[in-house]
């Protein structure tokens, strides 16, 4: 009771829920959190139905979903809030009065730099604290925001149609937004609090009402005609949000019956270190870490379904004729526990995110576009540590498991039983480079870090790593044409994620890289 009483003392946003968050043993900024979620969802529905665009203008639209965003920025985090809206001003005034060849450039370092300084005192001052004053979670979702909108206004107004890639035309931006869009796009309540990030001209259709009617005329130019527009479908958003809000449910049971029962540090408790065999610990550790996803996979579906709710999100017409609202969707929860690579997990969690990544950074990188994204995303994180211990580790098992795919995976497309096997072993493979890179992510601090990587005998894993990274290299130097089949893979890659049709979310079996 006295951790909880110190936990709301040092609470910077609202304590009318004091009482709930007592009662139910939940940090009080975790139930601000809920309860603005769920207003906000209650708040889409009537933002869709009351003030569509039928009914007000879009600076009506757009004056609406500021505010209400901004509200929930002060019940959440009271005067910290205003970190969030002194960089949201700061770059509208770079945008409005910078050279617009620079504009993406000022507008990086002036975001990711407030963010690192918010970071860095974050650390420094709470001494590895996530407390109720963590605003970092809006400012994150704000630098993607800013950074995207800054580099498609420079691809818009800077650089010739020749030079953007085909999903960089699509979403490029022609004239400077106005103080309102600028607001609304950074600051709307559907995603101010965790996101996901949008493209800006998406969000700008959904204000306007051509969100959907721009989605039906995309997808039918670019598909074979098979789904038809000779009735008009049903395009309510109702059966995607009920389907999400059940996923929801489904995780919120499993946090409560299993995560809280499974914590991440007992994987460095000294006596759990000490007197447990390595194949214990082992599976303590992959079960732990599958015990901490389902409150990302909560967060992160809320977050779509509140969008959904209020008409934002649609992709356009699957391939059996229905309406599909994944078009910010934030994670693919089949394909990530059954990934069988490191990439492919990557690929399927945080999606927007690693869209972010490559719109900013590994796109237009002229080259180290592996470790620099890596780097960017480390330092968008956070300054923890555990952090870096996670991004850096990471380059290596991303290359070692390109390097086997492209060895060895040939040998078992022989037959669909020799396929099966090769994808029960990579599937192992990855859980098990999961365990080793994740956990620092979780850990935060370095001295737990070390002492789970001893645990482990994580040297082991990493002289793996580099073997097989060499051993490839020997075999490319054997077959050049390897080189150009991996530039011409990436190429094919980069092609086919064009705006025209966003990512399908799988598992990528297929794929070689």
């Amino acid at each position: 009771m006295g951790e909880q009483a110190d936990t709301a003392f040092k609470t910077t946003g609202s304590k009318w829920l004091l009482p709930v968050s007592e009662y139910l043993g939940f940090p009080l900024d975790q139930v601000n959190f809920l309860a603005c979620q769920l207003f906000a969802l209650a708040a889409a529905f009537w933002f869709r139905l009351y003030l569509s665009p039928s009914h007000a203008n879009p600076l009506v639209r757009h004056a609406v979903a500021t505010l209400l965003g901004i509200a929930f920025l002060i019940f959440c985090f009271g005067w910290y809030s205003v970190h969030i809206l002194t960089v949201v001003v700061a770059s509208y005034l770079i945008i409005v009065n910078t050279d617009i060849n620079n504009v993406h450039r000022y507008s990086m370092v002036t975001a990711m730099g407030y963010l690192t300084v918010c970071q860095v005192s974050r650390v420094f001052i709470f001494n590895y604290g996530i407390l109720s004053t963590d605003f970092s979670g809006p400012l994150m979702i704000v630098t993607q925001k800013i950074t995207t909108l800054a580099f498609q206004l420079h691809d818009g107004m800077c650089k010739k149609s020749e030079q953007l890639t085909p999903e960089q035309k699509f979403l490029a931006i022609n004239m400077r937004p106005s103080l309102i869009e600028y607001l609304s796009y950074n600051l709307n309540f559907l995603s101010v609090l965790v996101g996901p990030c949008s493209d800006y001209k998406d969000y700008i259709d959904f204000i306007e009402g051509t969100h959907i009617s721009q989605r039906l005329r995309q997808r039918s130019g670019t598909c074979t005609g098979q789904n038809g527009y000779d009735k008009t479908p049903d395009l309510s958003p109702l059966p995607a949000v009920c389907q999400k809000l059940l996923v929801c449910c489904g995780c919120m049971l499993f946090f409560l019956i299993v995560t809280r029962s499974l914590p991440v540090t007992y994987n460095v408790d000294p006596y759990f270190v000490s007197h447990a065999p390595f194949l214990n610990r082992l599976n303590y550790a992959f079960f732990s870490i599958q015990a901490a996803r389902p409150k990302f996979y909560f967060a992160w579906t809320l977050a779509d379904a509140v969008n959904n709710a209020a008409g934002f999100g649609f992709l356009g017409m699957d391939e059996n004729g229905q309406p599909s609202w994944d078009l910010i969707c934030n994670l693919n929860i089949l394909g990530i526990e059954t990934a069988t690579s490191f990439k492919t997990f990557i690929d399927n969690w945080n999606i927007r995110t690693g869209i972010w990544l490559k719109t900013v950074c590994y796109d237009r990188a002229p080259k180290h576009r592996l470790a620099l994204t890596f780097i960017l995303s480390a330092l968008w994180h956070g300054v923890y540590p555990g952090y870096y211990f996670t991004f850096i580790t990471a380059i290596p098992i991303t290359m070692a498991a390109r390097a086997i795919r492209k060895s060895i995976r040939h040998y078992f497309l022989g037959s669909r039983g020799l396929k099966m096997s090769y994808d029960i072993l990579t599937w192992a493979a990855t859980q098990l480079a999961i365990c080793y890179t994740v956990m620092p992510f979780l850990l935060l601090a370095v001295e737990p870090t070390l002492v789970y990587y001893r645990s482990m005998y994580f040297h082991v894993h990493i002289i793996s790593i580099l073997a097989a990274i060499a051993l490839h290299r020997k075999h490319k130097t054997r077959d050049p044409s390897a080189t150009t089949k991996t530039f011409s893979s990436a190429s094919s890659f980069s092609s086919s994620c064009s705006a025209q049709c966003q990512p399908v979310h799988s598992n990528n079996n297929d794929k070689v890289d």
